[in-house]
């Protein structure tokens, strides 16, 4: 082989070299925050968000807190994902601690858009409307009992947090008694609620919360849960305490899991939501914002539908097989 033919290929290769590293530089990074890496919204939601970071040719960076709650973990995150080039930051926040923070990274040029749960500062939010959620399964739950005395237990997220006080004050209104709007952070409270208990969204936690709310009152015969693992933890210790049959479980999330626990009769009712549209609206709107400079504002309604195990008179719903058909894993 000639030298100068050498020296092409050479030429050539440090060309490519040179192309693939500018592709590189130019690839959108996103990064996406989520309360838990276990809990199955989550899951999907980072599932979303990857597919549509593939589909769009952008580069997801993912983090999450060890708990629901865990805020410091969140801050870490943003600050990590700042330093390593991302544009623009997906969060579902765990409480307002990490305001300061995504003000911090906003000011280096960072679009902050808010999944799922509404936090200050945060230039956008992409969400399902909670409120709504949570009035629909109370007015499923108002009909369902039928005209009998309601003895109410709520399974609660934690204290402070806008979501969990959304999906309750809701059910509270639906239900038809005494409810705060939908700013409030506050739990409303009223005498046919005999037990409130925080279950932090957890299967575990929601039985043992459960199993506490029993022993104060063992005559409860609805439960409203924050989504479905507490669901599934509330059913657990109602059926170890033989009371399963008389007891209507409402929730929300609509995850397969959730909508397979609907149709086998586990909970009556459950308000869907669509984390894979949130995640995937999220990177698209990130992408925008790299190539051109587009940012996101506002709220952006991604959509709540009632599946019902059975359909109950004057509340409108979709069976289980529309929410199966619906439910996280497809679009």
């Amino acid at each position: 082989m000639k030298f100068s033919t050498i020296l092409s290929l050479s030429t050539l290769a440090l060309a490519v070299t040179a192309a693939t590293s500018a592709v590189a530089a130019d690839q959108p990074i996103i990064g996406l925050i989520t309360k838990t890496e276990t809990n199955p919204f989550f899951v999907k939601m980072k599932e979303g968000a990857q597919a549509e970071a593939t589909k769009l040719g952008a580069k997801l960076l993912t983090a999450a807190g060890k708990q629901d709650g865990d805020t410091a973990s969140q801050i870490a995150a943003l600050e990590n994902m700042t330093s390593a080039g991302a544009k623009t930051i997906l969060i579902t926040a765990s409480g307002d601690a990490v305001v300061p923070a995504i003000k911090k990274v906003q000011a280096k040029g960072v679009q902050v858009i808010a999944l799922d749960s509404p936090v200050d500062a945060a230039d956008a939010l992409f969400a399902t409307d909670n409120y709504k959620a949570g009035v629909l399964i109370g007015q499923y739950a108002k009909a369902a009992l039928g005209g009998k005395t309601a003895k109410i237990a709520t399974l609660d997220l934690f204290p402070g947090h806008p979501v969990g006080a959304q999906r309750h004050n809701g059910f509270m209104k639906g239900f038809g008694l005494p409810a705060a709007d939908a700013k409030s952070n506050e739990l409303s409270k009223d005498a046919a609620v005999v037990c409130m208990a925080d279950s932090f969204g957890d299967a575990a936690k929601g039985q043992t919360a459960m199993e506490n709310c029993l022993q104060k009152n063992p005559d409860i015969n609805l439960v409203y849960t924050i989504n479905e693992p507490a669901a599934a933890g509330a059913y657990n210790a109602l059926k170890k305490a033989g009371k399963e049959k008389g007891v209507t479980i409402v929730s929300v999330d609509g995850g397969c899991q959730g909508i397979k626990d609907t149709a086998s009769g586990i909970i009556a009712a459950t308000s869907q939501q669509y984390p894979l549209k949130m995640a995937a609206m999220g990177v698209a709107a990130g992408v925008d914002y790299a190539k051109g400079g587009k940012k996101s504002s506002g709220y952006t309604d991604t959509g709540v539908t009632l599946i019902a195990g059975k359909a109950v008179a004057g509340v409108d719903s979709k069976d289980t097989k529309v929410g199966l058909d619906l439910c996280w894993g497809k679009k």
